[in-house]
């Protein structure tokens, strides 16, 4: 087996390190090769995605990415910032359905920002469609209208097959847990979720043994704060699973702490922390490692077919947030301090 690593930007390149350490002590025999995507790909060859970049990771069986951005490329014309790599490579590889879970660990049930009565045994699957909506809707775009006026226009759209796929995802993935999935839209106000919300209903049908609900996005949001713990897997588009995912990350304690999955129709994928490159830390191996090493652990379980390296990987982490060690974002009193590096030698160290 083979894999792409793309680390990207900022501390990218230190997590990816440390997942690549973790991979290669739990599953030597899979080959790895990285290149630049993001700013760094940017600077490498003028373009966020380089072709290379992208041959290479439609001949890996996987990928693990790191992050992309920087402020410095914030002034380049949208196509050529680092985050049109990311978009791109979604589109490219077919990676509908992005996994993300948002799991309390009991020793960081503290760290949240809500109270840990509330939070505590938070175990919640957010299933996000990743190709459609409004990031990718035509027409899009900026023009000066009728009246002189500059104005921006997107469009929201779904196909009933985007939609039937996605779902069955959630379904599926319910199946598997608790067999409670919460549709997530807002059909009272976008015909575009009305017809997701038709949709799902149908597809229903063929899941007796899951019980569905739906809720408008707005009360997602206050019933993922008022009590977390309501929610199995929960399903929902592009727009509204990028916001919702990034809340529910925050009630964990830190979105440091979070892999992800994207996958295409036959189970291959990317896997990536849901954090951001952070480029005020880079370098100063300030960043949590734990949410790139958990990617990796997503990686052998959806796409590699080694769950018993992915329950070691997680075993391991769970490991050494017992023995209190913490980097910065998860600090607590009387923890002890740890860096990127530091943080996944104790990882390592808990495999053996």
């Amino acid at each position: 087996m083979k894999v792409a690593v793309l680390p990207g930007d900022g501390i990218g390149p230190e997590i990816m390190r440390e997942a690549q350490r973790v991979l290669q002590r739990v599953r030597p025999d899979i080959a790895t090769e990285s290149a630049p995507v993001g700013g760094a790909g940017y600077e490498a060859a003028g373009d966020p995605l380089p072709a290379a970049t992208l041959a290479l990771a439609r001949e890996c069986d996987a990928i693990l990415f790191g992050a992309v951005g920087h402020p410095r490329y914030d002034t380049l014309e949208r196509a050529l910032r680092p985050e049109q790599g990311l978009l791109r490579l979604r589109k490219e590889l077919g990676l509908f359905a992005n996994l993300r879970p948002a799991t309390v660990y009991a020793e960081l049930a503290g760290a949240s920002t809500l109270r840990p009565e509330v939070v505590a045994g938070m175990d919640i699957l957010i299933v996000r469609e990743l190709t459609g909506d409004i990031y990718f809707g035509q027409p899009r775009g900026q023009r000066v209208n009728e009246q002189g006026e500059r104005e921006g226009f997107n469009t929201m759209r779904y196909t009933e097959s985007e939609i039937r796929r996605i779902a069955r995802v959630g379904f599926e993935a319910a199946r598997k847990r608790g067999h409670r999935l919460c549709s997530v839209d807002k059909a009272n106000v976008l015909e575009t979720t009305e017809l997701w919300r038709t949709v799902v209903t149908e597809l229903g049908r063929d899941y007796p043994d899951v019980e569905l609900s739906h809720m408008y996005v707005d009360n997602a949001a206050m019933q993922l704060l008022r009590n977390p713990r309501q929610f199995d897997v929960m399903v929902t588009g592009n727009l509204f699973g990028d916001i919702l995912s990034d809340e529910a990350s925050m009630l964990t304690g830190s979105i440091g702490m979070l892999p992800s999955a994207s996958l295409d129709a036959n189970g291959k994928g990317m896997y990536e922390p849901i954090h951001g490159s952070a480029p005020d830390i880079a370098g100063k191996g300030l960043a949590n490692p734990l949410a790139a090493i958990l990617s990796a652990g997503m990686m052998l379980r959806y796409s590699l077919g080694d769950a018993a390296a992915a329950d070691r990987i997680d075993a391991a982490v769970k490991a050494v947030l017992a023995r209190g060690l913490r980097t910065a974002d998860i600090s607590e009193p009387g923890a002890t301090r740890a860096g990127t590096e530091a943080m996944g030698a104790a990882v390592l160290e808990a495999l053996q």
